[in-house]
């Protein structure tokens, strides 16, 4: 049986990763005699390494041009980047397993699956190897190497590409996107019957951890137009936070809250009748969770370029493609009593599943028994120094 679980996650290239890792931990947490390990992939590296994942949220945030460019060149370089980060991690990597002597190990972020699965490889290391993707339908390849034992996949689209990348279809698993358990803890809340304008509708806007966007202007479009009651979270962009609160505050006062990164944002989700954010898939997944219609307001090229068509496949969201549309977008929702609203609400309903964190903790613990076999055949790990690396 699997007891000790090796999970290679991701502490700063967005909160997606630790938001995915810690829903599972809080179900790994409550099964008896099973321990997990967290590691961040990155400081496997060592500080060059890690000041690559840090990376990630300035570019993010001030060229979304230049991710894509690394994007594009990254998937089509795969070979390259494996063996890159292969020759960062190594010593590290094998003085963890040492440390760790894993069962099974578990990623939840793509720079590390192609690599770790070499040094696995190249050192007879038998140990089963799953990768569980964090992206919902535009996924880069670094996910889906064919040599895993098995890929979790949040949705069949996802598994689709994974075979267009050329792993086999038994080896992947549909089992939905992870959600934190505080996420579904909020009672449903009914649209009104009949929209007054005279009772504004409270809305939340915000764009992930990393503060990107035109929360401002859309503020303020939607205060002069609607009279909404608006809450912005401007997620680590502390720049952005400052010069909201000196815009926005002074000209609507109370009609306006502004926080940065904040532990509660499930309540701030889940008390707002529209969510105004872009399509990163942890947020999306959150609001649905919560029970929130979904206004998405943008989407980062690469990993989300596919996320807007697929919320309204499903009816989780409308989207608005730019401000000029925003005024328009918003009385498409409150026509006909918010007729729109109330169909996305149900249909977020009937999407969610609040069992998903607990169905995949359940597939890996019960691996079946001829992969734990094959497992077995080699568990010694080459001699190396104990070398301490963040976690």
């Amino acid at each position: 049986m699997i007891k000790n679980i090796l999970i290679i996650s991701s502490n700063y290239t967005g909160h997606g990763h630790k938001s995915i890792t810690e829903s599972l931990s809080e179900k790994f947490d409550i099964v008896p005699d099973v321990k997990i390990h967290v590691v961040d992939g990155f400081s496997l590296g060592g500080s060059t390494l890690l000041k690559v994942g840090k990376m990630y949220g300035p570019i993010t945030r001030n060229s979304e041009h230049l991710w894509k460019i690394i994007w594009d060149y990254t998937s089509v370089k795969m070979t390259f980047v494996n063996h890159l980060v292969e020759l960062k991690i190594r010593t590290r990597f094998l003085a963890l397993l040492d440390q760790v002597k894993p069962d099974l190990i578990l990623t939840v972020h793509p720079n590390f699956n192609g690599s770790i699965i070499n040094i696995l490889e190249k050192n007879n290391i038998h140990i089963p190897f799953v990768t569980l993707i964090a992206d919902l339908i535009s996924i880069t390849p670094f996910w889906a190497d064919p040599r895993a034992d098995y890929i979790i996949s949040p949705t069949e689209e996802a598994k689709e590409k994974c075979i267009e990348f050329g792993v086999p279809s038994e080896k992947i698993k549909v089992l939905g996107f992870p959600v934190r358990s505080r996420f579904y803890n909020h009672t449903s809340k009914n649209m009104p019957e009949h929209y007054t304008p005279g009772k504004p509708l409270n809305c939340l806007i915000m764009s992930g951890g990393e503060g990107v966007g035109n929360m401002g202007k859309m503020a303020k479009t939607l205060i002069d137009n609607f009279g909404f009651n608006i809450t912005i979270v401007a997620g680590r962009n502390e720049k952005l936070q400052a010069h909201l609160k000196k815009t926005l505050g002074k000209k609507y006062g109370d009609k306006v809250k502004i926080y940065g990164f904040t532990q509660n944002i499930q309540d701030l989700i889940a008390n707002s009748d529209i969510a105004f954010i872009r399509s990163s898939p942890n947020v999306m997944m959150e609001a649905v969770s919560c029970n929130t219609p979904i206004v998405i307001t943008g989407a980062l090229p690469g990993q989300e370029a596919g996320n807007p068509r697929f919320a309204e496949k499903y009816h989780l969201a409308i989207t608005c493609g730019s401000m000029s549309d925003l005024v328009p977008t918003i009385n498409e929702l409150l026509d006909n009593n918010v007729a729109m609203l109330k169909e996305i609400k149900k249909s977020q309903q009937e999407y969610v599943d609040p069992l998903i964190p607990e169905n995949i903790v359940k597939f890996i613990l019960n691996i079946p028994s001829e992969d734990l076999q094959t497992a077995s055949v080699s568990r010694e790990i080459p001699a190396v120094n104990k070398i301490n690396y963040e976690s």
